[in-house]
């Protein structure tokens, strides 16, 4: 195994062991127990990613969209959820975006 490899591991292993990630793992488990609210979970980010990559988004759908989960999101499993996976995906940007700056990759 060369250094990178070696060091790509280690920074695994030092992203496993943040509080982001060992929350956002605690919160999952606890969405686990219900598969059913994990099914609406699921179906709810996919539909959420959909209107972010649809440039074209018809804010009033949108507004729909979000009237139409306001209590979902509300329930604190779910919101507890959300919140830690957003927690943990603006995390991993910002570490994306910090390697992306230091190669001035464009």
């Amino acid at each position: 195994m060369n250094n990178l490899d070696q060091d790509t591991d280690k920074f695994i292993e030092t992203i496993l062991s943040t509080e982001e990630y060992k929350n956002y793992v605690q919160e999952l488990e606890k969405v686990k127990q219900y598969p059913e609210l994990k099914a609406q979970i699921d179906d709810y980010r996919k539909r959420n990613y959909e209107f972010q990559m649809n440039m074209d988004s018809d804010f009033g759908r949108l507004n729909m969209f979000e009237k139409e989960y306001e209590d979902f999101r509300d329930s604190p499993l779910v919101g507890d959820f959300l919140a830690a996976e957003l927690g943990l995906c603006r995390m991993v940007q910002d570490i994306y975006m910090r390697i992306v700056e230091a190669l001035q990759f464009e």
